[in-house]
């Protein structure tokens, strides 16, 4: 009889990890996990591609990323359960196969994917929170998250980060796929056989297990530089923006030292908010009317400083704002006095077509300095915007616009 390599019989299934074999418990996190992770890659890949030209495209681009991100949460919560029940269990020690260097390099991939399976739902996550986005979370627990600001440059960071992140796991688990078909192929030892359901017989001796730290320090070093390159590709987005030509400033009677222009939008039945950082104002006010005119107000907004949150490249698009081809837009009109406070009746000039509109606001004046706060309603539809998007279920109707500003009236 020829000697088998693995004389050794099989012993009985246990559900927890002995020094030899992995338990019944820990195969099940491992290829749950492996099955969600190749679900949500290919899930993601495909929501960021699928087309948004239509009401029908864009319903089903949503579902896509409301997957995509609810998978990713479920990832998150097995990933917690997977590590807890390794710290808490005997890790089997390596097979006697391999050189020391590949022992190094397996541990060392395996420590990273450990890191990935936490960090990358986790950093999605908290961009999702960051971001007023379109595709929420199917779940009832909310959007948010605790001490994470609805900021742009934070949800900046964390898509940097994500990304960056999602790469590190792609090539660590093509490592660690590599070198499990590597040990049952060429090698054809139990390796891999030990973590499917069922015993395999093993060798006699088994080396004493080892806590080696090299590993993890190299591991610890690959997300220290996974979380550099990040927040690098994070910031330099943000940077793209802050580097875009200001408008120039313009004269005016009241000077604006602080303001915001928002607009929120419906997208799937959602409110999207979200502001223009560029804009300038030309204000004449007189607190006494001539003729029922107390002045008059020019805007102008830099369009392409829109920050919508998750729809902001889907605004910006041919479709709606056209940024590329309509740089700016222009509202003016006279200002009158009315029962409840006043009104500009002027006209907006936006994306080729010049609508009116009105603007009530409330105004208070104290001394040379004046708040203003007012909301005007605009149909997408009287500029032609989205003509694909049909019906309001997937990209509302009206728009809301909230202007609040402080001004100081100017010396001269």
């Amino acid at each position: 009889m020829t000697d088998q390599p693995y004389p050794t019989p099989a012993a009985p299934a246990h559900l927890g990890n002995t020094e030899a074999r992995f338990g019944a418990v820990a195969k099940t996190f491992h290829w749950l996990t492996a099955l969600l992770i190749l679900t949500m890659i290919p899930l993601g890949i495909l929501a960021q591609y699928w087309p948004y030209d239509t009401s029908e495209a864009l319903a089903v681009k949503a579902d896509l990323f409301s997957l995509h991100k609810t998978l990713g949460l479920v990832t998150f919560a097995v990933a917690l359960a997977r590590i807890l029940w390794a710290l808490i269990q005997p890790r089997p020690a390596l097979l006697p196969t391999g050189s020391r260097v590949q022992s190094f390099a397996a541990e060392t991939v395996h420590f990273a994917l450990y890191g990935a399976l936490v960090l990358v739902p986790l950093t999605g996550w908290i961009h999702h929170a960051a971001s007023t986005g379109f595709a929420p979370i199917w779940w009832p627990f909310g959007q948010t998250l605790p001490f994470v600001p609805q900021s742009q440059p934070v949800a900046d960071a964390f898509a940097g980060l994500h990304l960056v992140f999602n790469i590190v796991l792609v090539l660590s688990l093509v490592a660690h796929i590599g070198g499990a078909l590597k040990h049952h192929v060429i090698d054809r030892d139990a390796t891999l056989k030990r973590m499917l359901p069922g015993n395999c017989a093993l060798p006699d001796e088994l080396p004493s297990k080892q806590t080696h730290a090299a590993p993890i320090v190299a591991a610890i070093a690959v997300w220290g530089m996974a979380v550099a390159a990040g927040l690098g590709v994070g910031l330099a987005g943000e940077r793209t923006r802050a580097a875009e030509p200001a408008l120039e400033a313009v004269p005016s009677q009241w000077v604006v030292q602080d303001g915001t222009l928002a607009i929120t939008v419906q997208q799937l039945n959602q409110p999207v908010t979200g502001r223009f950082a560029d804009w300038t104002a030309a204000i004449d006010f007189e607190e006494r009317a001539t003729d029922g005119v107390h002045g008059d107000v020019s805007v102008t907004v830099a369009i392409p400083s829109l920050s919508l949150g998750g729809v902001t490249t889907q605004a910006l698009a041919p479709d709606f704002l056209n940024a590329d081809a309509f740089a700016t837009a222009t509202f003016s009109g006279p200002i009158r006095a009315t029962e409840t406070g006043y009104v500009v009746d002027g006209t907006l000039d936006m994306v080729g077509q010049s609508v009116p509109l009105r603007l009530p606001f409330d105004l208070v004046i104290v001394g040379d300095t004046a708040t203003a706060t007012g909301t005007a309603m605009i149909d997408r539809r009287d500029f032609a915007m989205g003509p694909t998007y049909r019906d309001e279920a997937t990209v509302g109707f009206t728009v809301t616009v909230d202007v609040a500003l402080t001004a100081t009236r100017s010396a001269e």
